[in-house]
C-alpha cells in the first residue's frame, strides 16, 4: 500500500498541477464572445501594422455575414485589445480581396464634359460599385435590448428604405458608433465618431432616422462639385488626375479642366480632420495582400454624452461590428452579442 501511494501521489500532484496551469494560462478571450483587453505600460504605434506588442492580447474572431461584394457575403474579423492608464487600443484585421477607394469620382468625357461615375443599379443610397471600404464598431451606452440582441436591437427593416433604418426603442437610449470610412475619414487618420438614438425615420425631417454624428468644431468631408453640379470645383496638387481619390482641404487647388484628357478622373470628395467630439477616435488603416489592418485608439473616458465611457474596468461592454466591402449600406454584420472585458 505504501509503495502504491509512493508512486501514485506524485502522479496525481503532477496531473493536478498541469491541469491548474492550463486553466490559469488559458487566454481569457477563449470565453465565448468576449474580447479581453490586456493592460500594458507602452502604447502601440498607430501605423496600421501589427507589432509584437499586440501578441500579448488574446484574439477574438467574429464572423460577419450578409454583406454585398464580400466572397459569399462573409468574412472573419479578428480583434485584439490593449489599454494603458487612460487609453484603449484596438487592432482589427479582416480579409477583403479588393481595396476600394474609387468613390464616385468625376471622369472627363470625349466631348470635354465631366460625368460623376455612379452605380447604374443605385436607386438612391445603395452604391455598390463606385464607393469605399468601411468598418463599423457599435457600442452600447444605454440600450437594454442591445445587451440581449446586439446590433439587431437597432436595425429596423422597411420604413421607406429598401434596407431599413437604425434607431433605438425608447427615448434616452443611445449607442456609440465608430464608423471608419476608408476615403472620407481613413485618409486623414480618423474614425467618424457617431451615435444612434430613438429618432424615427421621416423622409423629409429625419431621413437618417436615429443615425447621427457627434458634434464637431471643424473639419469633415464635402462633395467636390461646382454650384451648377456639372463638374469638380477643386483639384489635386498640380491638377493631376486621381488617384488618390480624395483631396485634402489644405492642399486643394483650383480646377483646370484643360489639364486633363478624356478618361482622366478627379476625386469627388474633399476631406479634412474632424475637430471636437466627432474627431476623438484616431486610427490608421493599411490594406495589404487582401487584408485590412486597422489600429484604433480612444480615451477610456471622453466625458461626451454621445460616447461609451470605459470608466469602470470591472464592467463588461457590449458591442457589435460590421464590414462594408465597397458598399454604401449593404454591410456584413455580426449576429449575437460580444463583450469587451478589461484584464
Amino acid at each position: 500500500m505504501k509503495r502504491w501511494w509512493k508512486w501514485t501521489l506524485p502522479v496525481l500532484l503532477l496531473a493536478l498541477g498541469v491541469g491548474v496551469g492550463l486553466f490559469i494560462s488559458q487566454p481569457q478571450a477563449a470565453e465565448k464572445n468576449v474580447l479581453v483587453a490586456k493592460k500594458v505600460t507602452t502604447a502601440p504605434t498607430l501605423d496600421g501594422v501589427m507589432e509584437d506588442l499586440w501578441k500579448q492580447a488574446a484574439p477574438l474572431t467574429v464572423k460577419v455575414v450578409g454583406g454585398r461584394n464580400l466572397p459569399k457575403g462573409t468574412t472573419e474579423v479578428t480583434l485584439r485589445a490593449l489599454y494603458t492608464a487612460d487609453t484603449a487600443y484596438f487592432l482589427v484585421q479582416y480579409a477583403d480581396p479588393t481595396q476600394s477607394f474609387r468613390r464616385s469620382p468625376w471622369q472627363k468625357q470625349a466631348d470635354g464634359s465631366w460625368t460623376k461615375l455612379k452605380d447604374p443599379d443605385d436607386k438612391g443610397g445603395d452604391n455598390n460599385l463606385y464607393y469605399e471600404d468601411k468598418y463599423a464598431w457599435i457600442w452600447n451606452i444605454s440600450t437594454p435590448d442591445f445587451e440581449k440582441k446586439g446590433c439587431l436591437a437597432a436595425c429596423h427593416t422597411g420604413e421607406g428604405k429598401p434596407f431599413g433604418n437604425k434607431y433605438t426603442a425608447k427615448a434616452g437610449e443611445r449607442l456609440d458608433m465608430w464608423h471608419w470610412k476608408s476615403v472620407r475619414t481613413g485618409s486623414v487618420g480618423q474614425i467618424d465618431d457617431q451615435y444612434v438614438d430613438d429618432t424615427r425615420y421621416d423622409k423629409d425631417k429625419n431621413p437618417n432616422a436615429g443615425r447621427k454624428s457627434d458634434p464637431k468644431t471643424g473639419g469633415g468631408y464635402t462633395d467636390n462639385v461646382t454650384d451648377d453640379k456639372k463638374g469638380p470645383q477643386f483639384a489635386l496638387k498640380g491638377n493631376k488626375p486621381a488617384p488618390p481619390y480624395w483631396i485634402v482641404e489644405s492642399e486643394k487647388e483650383p480646377f483646370d479642366g484643360a489639364k486633363y484628357k478624356a478618361g482622366d478622373e478627379v476625386p469627388g470628395i474633399i476631406v479634412a480632420p474632424f475637430t471636437g467630439d466627432r474627431g476623438e477616435v484616431p486610427t490608421k488603416a493599411v490594406w495589404k495582400d487582401g487584408v485590412w489592418t486597422l489600429e484604433i485608439s480612444r480615451k477610456l473616458q471622453t466625458g461626451s454624452e454621445f460616447d461609451v465611457q470605459f470608466g469602470d474596468l470591472k464592467k463588461e461592454y457590449a458591442f457589435g461590428v460590421a464590414v462594408f466591402d465597397n458598399a454604401q449600406v449593404r454591410h456584413a454584420y455580426s449576429p449575437g452579442v460580444y463583450k469587451l472585458k478589461f484584464e
